[in-house]
């Protein structure tokens, strides 16, 4: 039976960094974020985050809809996060990208 999933789009933007600096430093700072809801009512990690085109995307799910999608707000909010983040909100045995797209802004 499938559970809820939301996924969290990042757009892929590179920041400006010294050459063999890491030019997306944001992925392991939501990372962490989302490390640390593990236990928590409103959410966990499904995965590990992965790469989709021009995109990064991160799955959270183990909450109500309205919980993950509040979470994906903070992630748009992290700091260095670029902007254009929005969620899909779809099931974990729907291939990666589809869903119901929200806009977080």
């Amino acid at each position: 039976m499938a559970d809820l999933l939301v996924e969290i789009h990042v757009p892929l933007t590179p920041i400006d960094v010294p050459d063999g600096d890491d030019p997306f430093p944001w992925i392991d700072t939501v990372m962490e974020f989302l490390f640390d809801l593990e236990g928590s009512s409103r959410g966990e990690m499904y995965d590990d985050g992965e790469e989709l085109g021009d995109e990064y995307l991160f799955f959270v799910h183990n909450a109500t809809e309205a919980d993950l999608i509040a979470v994906a707000r903070e992630v748009a909010s992290l700091p260095g996060v670029p902007a254009g983040v929005y969620a899909t909100v779809t099931d974990t045995d729907a291939d990666m990208g589809g869903g119901r797209r929200v806009d977080l802004d």
